[in-house]
């Protein structure tokens, strides 16, 4: 099944309940198997998850926590509304995008392949923006971004708990565990974070910065590469 057409409406959402609104409309329009509608699911959850802790005081900055929810999750969107034109994504979306119909990739993988190429190459771009647009210092958006990355680590433990086989499957599902246990959250956070400081360092610099850009989201794409090698379907 192809990708929803973008309309005008659904280009832009500014709050994350419109974020939360696109996302759940692009779910109710894929199959449940899609490696897309795995990852939407899944990103869907935690984006409910910050609208709830954004009104009861989790946030040190609830105003530029949504503002940075919502710009990151804008270039999620984008990236599918560029797939759904016929357009090409940046590298990082890419391997999600080629793969979401591969009969020899599990749910898991495709989970956190798209959390690889949005943690790994769009939290720098939407933690800088927010700061240009809000002309902050990054220093004001880390413990935020700290609070962000616990309820992440929440994502992902039940990521590995829902769409990991049981425990009577392990042996056969040496090559996955395997797989999945190569990649690691807290690393993708930190190295995003250094990502933004690096563009932050280099805003005077624009073509540095472009490049440096560049050689993130095609590094992040040859680990989703990775992430989304097929398995057999023994179990």
């Amino acid at each position: 099944m192809p990708l929803p057409t973008p309309t005008p409406s659904r280009l832009a959402p500014r709050t994350v309940r419109s974020v939360v609104a696109r996302m759940s409309a692009l779910g109710a329009a894929l199959p449940p198997g899609d490696g897309v509608a795995v990852f939407n699911g899944v990103y869907l959850s935690v984006t409910e998850e910050v609208g709830r802790r954004l009104a009861d005081g989790y946030f040190h900055d609830p105003s530029a926590t949504e503002e940075l929810d919502v710009r990151f999750a804008e270039r999620y969107l984008t990236a599918v509304d560029t797939v759904a034109a016929g357009g090409r994504p940046p590298a990082c979306w890419r391997p999600l995008f080629q793969m979401r119909r591969h009969p020899g990739i599990r749910p898991v993988q495709f989970a956190l392949a798209g959390i690889n190429a949005h943690i790994g190459h769009d939290l720098a771009l939407a933690l800088l923006d927010t700061c240009r647009a809000r002309d902050l210092e990054p220093d004001a958006l880390e413990g935020d971004f700290d609070r962000i990355g616990a309820l992440l680590t929440g994502m992902e433990e039940r990521i590995r708990e829902e769409l990991m086989p049981g425990p009577d499957l392990l042996d056969v599902a040496d090559p996955l565990t395997h797989l999945v246990g190569s990649w690691s959250l807290e690393k993708a956070r930190d190295a995003a974070w250094a990502a933004f400081r690096t563009l932050w360092g280099l805003r005077g610099l624009p073509e540095l910065a472009e490049e440096f850009a560049e050689r993130v989201d095609a590094t992040v794409g040859l680990v989703g590469r990775f992430l989304l090698t097929p398995l057999p379907s023994a179990y």
